[in-house]
């Protein structure tokens, strides 16, 4: 039976150790597209263990043989990646280019989470794509493959750059290739260049110009794409390290030229009294004494580290703002109210002080002897407010087994840091 909760001691406030982070989420997910579409020239090196990413592999997997063993024609194949969005974007734009029937389908959040901006897209382009519930959500019924229409596509670009990555990532197997067009702010511009440079690596190439994006047929040269580790998991430990009395922390393989845009946290926390060093052995994170805290950060291009930004700065009295939190509302939960609940239980306000500005407001914080955190079946939040444990008595994190979505050992990795689970 899965454990419901698990309580966090921490008896130790210095941190001192080494945690090999598994291969970034973000790379993983657009490295299995890529492969699928190229799988006589592209090899994946230190694939992911989150289960978003084992979801993903297992459903492309399902869908190639449907396609070899020649079933694709008869019963329509159901693919569920339960909570797994990534997925279920990247797969929205894949799926249609293969022969078959399918119903795209996932767990009741997923089925919450809109779709209908890609789906729309695609449809513009020549798929076959249907709503079988609510129009503009999952689950969807897909005929294939489509018949191309034109090459010319626009979609929004401040709703969620997967669309934009899906829609980069099968461009190049389509006749016509694509040329999409991105209308208004484009938010999380890092994880689009991420994609656009994992593409080059196979020899994959684009023309970015303006608010134009656009990506010929081509084939992919023989590569070998090689997973970075995960910089959204080493938040968490900049995190540790920021609420630590002493800490020097150890993560092998990260590189200072890093293509993926949660690399921020560094600069984040150097304010917060976290220094990054780039050695040989990998990236040392050391604590130290000076902090110039700014007034507000922005997260708009790197939404995925809001959470542990936040919280971090509620266990250390910061009471400032954030911007760039408008894609928080359609993840996993809805981040933002998420927050606002779970900081509420040590009596910290997360509020909007101005349209899209939130700032902390400290004044009544307390630290209870004991304070139980709900994940809202959200893996960042439990690993956001985990760290907590450094600065209260008893920290307890209901379904502790979320973080399996992206950070499967993040548990076992606090007990080797000196955290107590029972």
């Amino acid at each position: 039976m899965e454990k419901a909760t698990i309580r966090l001691l921490c008896p130790t406030k210095d941190v001192n150790t080494v945690i090999q982070l598994t291969g970034s989420k973000s790379e993983s997910n657009r490295a299995l597209i890529i492969r699928a579409l190229n799988p006589d020239h592209v090899s994946i090196q230190n694939l992911s263990e989150a289960a978003d990413t084992v979801t993903l592999e297992a459903a492309l997997g399902k869908i190639a043989s449907a396609q070899q063993d020649g079933d694709a024609e008869n019963d329509i194949q159901t693919i569920d990646i339960g909570p797994a969005g990534t997925a279920m974007r990247f797969l929205t734009a894949y799926t249609p280019l293969h022969q078959g029937e399918f119903l795209l389908t996932g767990s009741k959040r997923m089925q919450e989470r809109p779709i209908g901006i890609l789906s729309n897209a695609m449809t513009t382009l020549g798929a076959q794509i249907n709503f079988k519930k609510n129009d503009g959500y999952p689950p969807l019924h897909i005929v294939g493959p489509f018949v191309q229409k034109t090459k010319k596509v626009s979609i929004q670009g401040n709703v969620s750059s997967q669309y934009i990555s899906a829609l980069l990532l099968i461009a190049s197997s389509l006749p016509d290739g694509i040329e999409l067009t991105i209308e208004g702010e484009l938010t999380s511009v890092p994880y689009v260049e991420m994609t656009l440079n994992m593409l080059a690596e196979t020899g994959i190439q684009h023309h970015w110009e303006d608010n134009r994006i656009s990506i010929s047929p081509q084939k992919a040269t023989k590569s070998a794409l090689s997973i970075e580790p995960d910089w959204s998991a080493a938040s968490y430990w900049y995190s540790v390290v920021a609420l630590a009395e002493k800490g020097e922390l150890l993560l092998p393989g990260l590189r200072e030229s890093s293509l993926q845009g949660d690399q921020a946290i560094k600069d984040i926390m150097l304010d917060f009294g976290v220094q990054s060093d780039f050695t040989d052995a990998g990236l040392k994170l050391t604590k130290i004494e000076e902090q110039h805290v700014k007034d507000c950060y922005d997260f708009i291009k790197c939404p995925d580290l809001a959470q542990t930004v936040i919280v971090c700065c509620a266990a250390l009295n910061h009471e400032i703002a954030f911007t760039g939190l408008e894609t928080l509302k359609i993840k996993e939960t809805d981040r933002i109210a998420a927050l606002q609940t779970e900081l509420a239980k040590f009596g910290v306000r997360l509020f909007e002080a101005e349209k899209g500005t939130y700032r902390l407001d400290c004044s009544k914080k307390h630290l209870p002897e004991s304070v139980t955190f709900s994940t809202y079946e959200d893996h960042r939040m439990a690993m956001a407010f985990a760290p907590l444990a450094l600065v209260m008595n008893d920290v307890v994190i209901e379904e502790p087994n979320v973080v399996e979505k992206s950070y499967p050992l993040f548990w076992e990795h606090l007990q080797k840091a000196g955290f107590k689970i029972d």
